[in-house]
């Protein structure tokens, strides 16, 4: 009898509680996000062209390179003996990259300064062109919080590519030697790429989204896209938002070379190596470096007088779900990024004055996304009036810094009114014909909108377009 009384107290008290939570009814409709446009207030970079926005944009216009060959001691094998280290030099197919050129010259990178003191023991060169390239951009915007809430109002989104590789590599040696008590407790902060976001947070005490995106060879592009729904979602003001990525090692270079993506003709004449949409392509040049925005809600940036370089516009993403290295023939995922970034700006595709393609130096990819354009914008790109070009002629490919640099190259194209070159392209792939051309000389042109493209391993794509500010 007890028992049974048990249970009919527990079935009348859920009963109640049941009807309780019926008779409350369902919620009332979330609150709704009013509209909010997103700047850009500051930029900042660290390139193989040099440390600094100037630097590289002039150079990058002129035609300059900086591209080189490849030494013993870029592969970063310094606690393996003399011996390992030419011989893996000497097994490498490729022996040319983009490497950002360090020194104490304001155009240079300086180690000392952001990598070698004692505090700095757990920053790896990948997150050190990120607090280089942020420390640039946030001096542009004059953003420099000191209130509260101003710092939980600001946040950041940094994603790289593969992180710090060369520190696995001699974390395998010390493993390898039993030498296990050798390795370093800053190992694991060193190689986590979501580090580089974090520094940058701390350094600054941005209390706001702290995000990494990795996302091979898109995910300069998909952090900055993030970010801006960052804002336009209300959850911040402002974010600082790029990629970076430090790949010049010996491990890096090898396992691209085995997947045969790099470029093989060209080691003896580095600057010729990247060669995007020419029939002389064979592959990619491996580039480091890092490109950062300030983006900020409009009318926060208005209000304090901020510099305004452009507004993002549109942001697509898709997935090619086809192949792991290799995009479907026809295109189909670069089209619906595109796509999908047209639509959310509102622009027809014939008000986009120039494109930064992905164009890596390739020879499937560079036609694919050539083939991918001209179906989409067709009379547009046919007529000559929209601009192209694959600023990896000049920097290679930065991998998952890419769609981060090459998106400041475009804005800076809207507000210099200057769209860049693409070096190194003397016979241009069939794809193209009459005025369907990359560009072989910077032009000065009236650019109100443009579009950067950013297409990762995995099949993943996005677009990015910026128009200026009316």
């Amino acid at each position: 009898m007890e028992v049974a009384r048990r249970n009919c107290c527990r079935i009348m008290s859920f009963n109640i509680q049941l009807s309780r939570f019926f008779s409350c009814g369902p919620f009332d409709p979330p609150p709704q996000i009013p509209s909010r446009r997103v700047v850009v207030t500051g930029l900042g970079m660290v390139t193989p062209l040099g440390c600094g926005v100037e630097t590289t944009w002039k150079r990058l216009l002129e035609g300059e390179s900086g591209i080189r060959g490849i030494t013993v001691e870029d592969l970063k094998m310094n606690g393996f003996d003399r011996d390992t280290q030419l011989h893996t030099f000497d097994q490498l197919t490729s022996k040319v990259a983009a490497v950002v050129p360090c020194g104490t010259n304001s155009h240079e990178f300086n180690e000392e300064l952001w990598l070698n003191s004692k505090d700095h023991r757990s920053i790896a060169r990948f997150i050190g062109y990120a607090l280089c390239a942020a420390d640039e951009a946030l001096k542009d915007a004059n953003w420099m919080p000191t209130n509260q809430d101003e710092k939980e109002k600001t946040g950041v989104s940094i994603g790289a590519g593969t992180g710090s590789i060369s520190d696995v590599l001699d974390a395998s040696r010390i493993i390898c030697e039993k030498h296990l008590r050798r390795l370093s407790p800053f190992f694991v902060p060193r190689i986590l790429i979501n580090m580089a976001s974090g520094h940058v947070s701390m350094k600054y005490g941005f209390q706001g989204p702290n995000h990494a995106a990795v996302t091979a060879c898109a995910t300069g592009a998909h952090s900055i896209g993030d970010a801006a729904r960052m804002i336009q979602f209300g959850d911040v003001d402002v974010m600082v938002a790029g990629g970076t990525e430090a790949s010049i090692d010996a491990l890096s270079i090898a396992g691209f070379c085995r997947s045969r993506a790099l470029t093989t003709k060209h080691n003896g004449a580095p600057r010729e190596a990247s060669r995007p949409f020419d029939c002389g392509r064979d592959g990619f040049v491996i580039g480091e470096g890092s490109g950062i925005l300030v983006l900020e809600e409009l009318e926060h940036a208005k209000k304090r007088g901020a510099k305004l370089y452009a507004e993002v516009r549109g942001y697509g993403m898709s997935g090619d779900a086809y192949h792991i290295t290799q995009p479907h023939g026809d295109g189909r995922g670069a089209i619906l990024a595109m796509t999908r970034a047209l639509k959310q700006s509102g622009l027809d595709p014939n008000q986009v004055d120039y494109i930064n393609a992905h164009a890596t130096s390739t020879p499937l990819g560079d036609a694919v996304e050539a083939k991918a354009i001209k179906s989409l914008f067709s009379s547009h790109v046919v007529s000559g009036a929209l601009a192209l070009s694959s600023t990896k002629g000049a920097i290679g490919h930065l991998l998952g810094a890419a769609g981060a640099v090459e998106a400041i190259f475009s804005i800076l194209a809207i507000h210099h009114g200057v769209a860049p070159l693409t070096l190194n392209l003397t016979k241009p792939d069939p794809v193209f014909n009459g005025k369907f051309m990359p560009l072989t000389a910077s032009r000065r042109m009236a650019i109100k909108a443009a579009l950067s493209n950013s297409f990762g391993f995995g099949g993943t794509n996005a677009s990015l377009l910026f128009a200026s500010i009316s």
